[in-house]
């Protein structure tokens, strides 16, 4: 029996290669989709349930991809460990003038309810649970048959700051901070946000593949997410009261 035939045997009829590739496939028809439908709360869960649907017919088992009922202990400390770090941080980032700014974003600037509306259910279901399953459970699982650990953090992490080049086209008008910082750019501030922003989300997508690998869960990296996006919300609702 050859490689291939061997490979195709073990994960469900299809190489792990070809696999990989109908992953990114789906991937980058989820991103495009998604940003006409960023409204549309069922659309999260769709994607999802297709990506572990189609990593199960593939072999992947439940601790490949993170999800293990035996893996929830370590990941909820990694989890909240996470979250803890970037509260601290957005504290102190909220207090001192000169990084406000940061956080005073035109998409969330929000009265109490929207914020916790966004915080704890809006990004929860259509970024987190989409994005964590996507990169750090599916993606993760099927580059991990392939790969070293290392190569599939820095894959993962790769695609996944590309995952944030439609999202980022209009952050300079919304966000005041971002604004002001290429403001002296010109034409090119699109170009200069869109870049920075693939870079810092992959830092970011690094992060937590380091955090998915030594707790073995996507718990834990669903932790720091949630922080970084929703304590985002939440503080921003603190900012904008202080810079008022």
């Amino acid at each position: 029996m050859t490689r291939v035939a061997r490979e195709a045997s073990e994960h469900g009829g299809m190489p792990a290669g070809a696999a990989t590739a109908v992953v990114v496939t789906m991937l980058a028809v989820a991103n495009v989709a998604g940003h006409f439908l960023r409204d549309a709360l069922w659309w999260g869960p769709v994607v999802v349930m297709a990506l572990v649907c189609f990593a199960r017919w593939t072999g992947l088992s439940w601790s490949q991809l993170g999800l293990s009922r035996d893996q929830l202990g370590s990941g909820s400390r990694w989890g909240l460990g996470a979250i803890a770090v970037v509260a601290t941080a957005y504290l102190a980032g909220v207090l001192f003038p000169l990084t406000r700014s940061a956080f005073l974003d035109a998409r969330y600037h929000l009265a109490v309810p929207g914020a916790l509306l966004s915080a704890f259910v809006i990004i929860p279901i259509g970024t987190i649970l989409v994005e964590e399953i996507a990169f750090r459970s599916v993606l993760w699982g099927m580059l991990a048959r392939q790969f070293t650990t290392w190569r599939v953090l820095v894959a993962s992490s790769v695609l996944f700051g590309l995952w944030h080049i439609l999202p980022s086209l209009h952050l300079a008008s919304a966000n005041q901070g971002v604004g002001h910082a290429v403001r002296g750019v010109g034409g090119w501030a699109t170009v200069v946000v869109v870049v920075a922003t693939v870079a810092i989300t992959a830092a970011g997508g690094a992060v937590a593949g380091v955090l998915r690998h030594r707790s073995g869960s996507v718990l834990a990296s669903a932790g720091m997410h949630w922080a970084t996006n929703a304590l985002g919300v939440l503080f921003a609702l603190l900012a904008w009261r202080l810079a008022s």
